[in-house]
């Protein structure tokens, strides 16, 4: 590193009192001389008095200290902000993974999950803070959709150890709708007519393609990833300018999953008891 010289040191001059109102303590600013025709040399006098006598220097102002570094938003290495919209995919993985180790969160939610929807919870807090979104909603959603990915079959990086597909929905199944288009099926991995739920939290194609987040920063938003899917859940119950702490708001963004009020009281009581730390009640969780 170069040196550099100190910039010249401004002269005190007496005839100058706006030159001098920057530099006198407040209490002697104040002080009201319309009749005192020496109202500058005092001035000038009090400075060269308070810097050592020396009337032509002043002295320097201390250096700011550095600002500290801002703490990431997303789970530990991962960016803070993508620099474009995620690539929309479901990335081949090889066999052989194992699950993902964490401490088990709350009742016993698998630690992979727990941090998956934390993570979603900080970064919405950011991009939509108006929305209020906890963490043990998305929790209560994950947990009904696929049990926080079959109970925690989710490797280090949150992908699943195998793909995670709801039934076809070709009307065969009692009480699930017939989804029938010809979009989806690089997501789904189906080729027909007929579409299915993907992931951890069970997103359609097409609403995956318009929702679709990457939660873990790679650049990628894949349904099968539960940091993705997360994120991408928090989205789609956000939207809309819902706020999260209202019950009743609260309720529309969980009917937009499943439009059924049992689903909805599920989802609630699970929320509640990962927040509270107790299991809910038999009774608080009507079949759906």
């Amino acid at each position: 590193m170069g040196r550099h010289r100190k910039p010249p040191v401004p002269r005190v001059r007496r005839g100058s009192v706006i030159a001098l109102t920057g530099l006198v303590p407040a209490g002697l600013a104040t002080v009201t001389g319309a009749g005192d025709g020496h109202l500058t040399d005092k001035l000038a006098a009090t400075v060269q008095h308070q810097f050592g006598g020396d009337e032509d220097q002043l002295p320097q102002p201390e250096a700011a200290p550095p600002a500290a570094a801002p703490e990431p938003l997303l789970h530990e290495a991962k960016q803070v902000a993508p620099v474009g919209p995620p690539e929309v995919k479901s990335v081949a993985l090889p066999e052989g993974r194992v699950p993902s180790a964490r401490p088990a969160g709350p009742l016993g939610m698998p630690g992979i999950a727990h941090d998956a929807y934390e993570n979603a919870e900080r970064v919405l807090a950011v991009e939509n803070p108006t929305c209020n979104m906890p963490w043990n909603l998305l929790a209560g959603i994950g947990r009904v959709e696929s049990t926080h990915g079959f109970g925690g079959k989710v490797d280090d990086d949150g992908n699943p150890l195998q793909p995670i597909y709801g039934p076809i929905l070709d009307g065969s199944l009692y009480g699930n709708n017939v989804i029938a288009t010809s979009e989806g099926g690089d997501l789904d991995g189906l080729s027909g007519s007929y579409r299915r739920a993907v992931g951890p939290m069970q997103f359609l194609p097409e609403t995956w393609r318009k929702y679709a987040a990457d939660g873990n920063g790679d650049g990628i938003a894949d349904p099968q990833n539960i940091y993705d899917a997360t994120l991408t859940a928090g989205k789609y119950l956000c939207s809309g300018g819902l706020d999260m702490r209202d019950p009743g708001q609260q309720t529309r963004a969980i009917l937009r999953y499943n439009n059924s009020m049992a689903y909805v009281a599920n989802v609630m009581a699970w929320e509640t008891a990962y927040g509270s730390g107790s299991a809910p009640a038999a009774a608080a969780l009507p079949r759906i």
